[in-house]
């Protein structure tokens, strides 16, 4: 209401003087005078609009929408600062699985190998062992020969001395030296 005032006391002294037969012109106060007519209609629509506060009306408008931007904009800012971070996050634990991985993969070569190295061990021995066995039972089949072989020269020895002796003695010193024999060859097998 001020503002309105203030203009009528601006447009006050144009009009006196438009009264006195003073050229038509702005300040003409005729309302046959389209200047004059005009500016009336915009100092009462710049008026109507001071009147019902439109101007803080858009300035709150604008700062409401000012303020939604900006709260947009940090939002926006806190997501981002948050994908950076979940980022960041996901790159740590990639590498430490990465790092877990290699050390997994490195101590699985390394039980593979010292397994390599036992069972290679655990070889070795079995054929040492069987190598013993087989060594062993050779051995064994040899004594048995050589004592088969002694036995059967003992026997043909003896039936072969008997027979000689048989055709050049009697029979009590036959059946004496029979004995004789039979119990040496009992004493040295045994």
């Amino acid at each position: 209401m001020k503002h309105l005032l203030a203009i009528l006391m601006t447009l006050a002294p144009a009009m006196a003087l438009a009264a006195e037969g003073k050229p038509k012109g702005l300040l003409n106060p005729s309302l046959g005078n389209s200047d004059f007519v005009v500016l009336i209609g915009f100092v009462l629509f710049l008026a109507i609009l001071f009147y019902f506060n439109v101007p803080a009306m858009l300035m709150g408008m604008l700062d409401k929408r000012a303020e939604g931007i900006k709260a947009e904009l940090d939002e926006a800012r806190a997501l981002r600062e948050e994908a950076q971070s979940i980022l960041a996050n996901y790159e740590r634990q990639s590498r430490e699985v990465a790092d877990q991985a290699e050390r997994i993969v490195a101590q699985g070569k390394a039980d593979a190998e010292a397994a390599a190295v036992e069972a290679r061990a655990a070889l070795e021995r079995s054929i040492a062992r069987r190598v013993k066995s087989a060594e062993d039972q050779i051995q064994s089949a040899e004594d048995k020969a050589v004592r088969s072989v002694r036995d059967r020269a003992v026997e043909v020895a003896i039936a072969a001395a008997a027979e000689t002796i048989a055709k050049q003695m009697a029979a009590a010193d036959a059946n004496k030296m029979i004995d004789n024999a039979i119990g040496e060859v009992e004493r040295r097998l045994h």
